[in-house]
């Protein structure tokens, strides 16, 4: 699915009363036999109603284990559609249909299809690696599918024989490039969100925070890596926070609403967004949202569980991109 990157408009949202939505929520869940998913990029309020919450692979595996006949994954069009690949006789509600993913829209299936083909037609023996943020038509041209938490674990079981396309993800290929000796087929796509993070906002984060600790995850660009003093996925992140128990300054290179899920697993340190500190002001600024994650909202999640809308439609390709992401992700 392409779709364009819009931005939500804050002058046609409705504001409604958060304790209300939660509660009427909480009804809609139980009559519509409910569950909802979220990632850790959609906001803080959507986090704390949720059933589930956490990065790609830990809510796909998740998702398999939903019990009610309807789940309602907050996050983006790709997750939503791995839960219904995974899921097949169950409804999968998506909030907005337009939240999209940069990084999925810059794989389409055609284009990559046609490289395949030229790579193996130049007599290449490759073996497609795809980042979860692909659309289900990707998925079902790929080998493996690997999230930022076990990307690694995968690339390394690739037998060396094989060169490695790895799509769409150029940062996080070239990272994994670094820490498993592997060169591979980089695929030209980015996210957004992360690609924004510029060296000086970085620097002169660290420089109003001289004890801080920099952690990042691997959808940066190389510069950000490279002074970043930990490198790793959403829950990766997270479980590293937990782990330091004297209070710290953490500057977090990755999207803004994730400093909710690092406050709550670990309330005695600091989390500061980069690019962090405003120059002009000194104030902490949020400028890393990813505008289709913030299509997520808690009048949206109400609606599609009142209306049972937008749903996702089982399509045929969805069996061969569930036979690689049950491979890939579940054993």
């Amino acid at each position: 699915m392409s779709t364009p990157l819009q931005v939500v408009d804050p002058s046609h949202v409705i504001e409604e009363d958060p304790l209300a939505l939660m509660d009427e929520i909480e009804e809609l869940k139980e009559r519509e036999d409910a569950t909802i998913l979220a990632h850790y990029y959609v906001d803080g309020e959507i986090q704390d109603i949720a059933d589930f919450c956490g990065d790609s692979l830990q809510l796909a595996r998740d998702a398999t284990t939903v019990e009610t006949g309807t789940i309602v994954f907050s996050g983006v069009h790709f997750m939503a559609e791995s839960a219904k690949i995974l899921n097949p006789e169950k409804r999968v509600l998506l909030p907005d249909m337009l939240a999209g993913c940069s990084l999925a829209e810059s794989c389409q299936p055609k284009p990559l299809a046609k490289m395949q083909a030229e790579l193996r037609a130049a007599g290449r023996d490759i073996v497609t690696v795809a980042y979860i943020n692909t659309s289900a038509a990707v998925k079902s041209l790929c080998d493996w599918i690997v999230t930022s938490g076990n990307a690694r674990e995968i690339v390394e079981k690739v037998p060396d024989e094989k060169e490695i396309l790895f799509v769409p993800d150029q940062h996080l290929g070239r990272y994994l490039e670094e820490v498993t000796g592997r060169k591979m087929i980089l695929w030209p796509g980015s996210c957004m969100v992360h690609e924004i993070f510029s060296l000086q906002d970085l620097q002169r984060a660290k420089k109003r925070n001289p004890e801080s600790i920099v952690i990042a995850h691997p959808e940066c660009p190389q510069n950000i890596l490279e002074v970043s003093d930990f490198i790793g996925g959403t829950e990766k992140m997270r479980r590293h926070v937990m782990s330091i128990e004297e209070p710290k300054t953490f500057l977090v290179a990755t999207e803004a609403a994730m400093i909710h899920p690092l406050a709550k697993s670990a309330p005695q340190h600091e989390f500061v967004p980069v690019p962090g500190i405003m120059a002009s002001t000194g104030e902490t600024c949020a400028c890393n949202r990813c505008p289709h994650m913030a299509r997520n909202t808690l009048q949206k999640v109400r609606d599609c569980l009142k209306h049972g809308q937008p749903e996702i439609a089982w399509q045929d390709y969805f069996a061969d991109a569930k036979e690689v992401l049950t491979r890939s992700l579940l054993r």
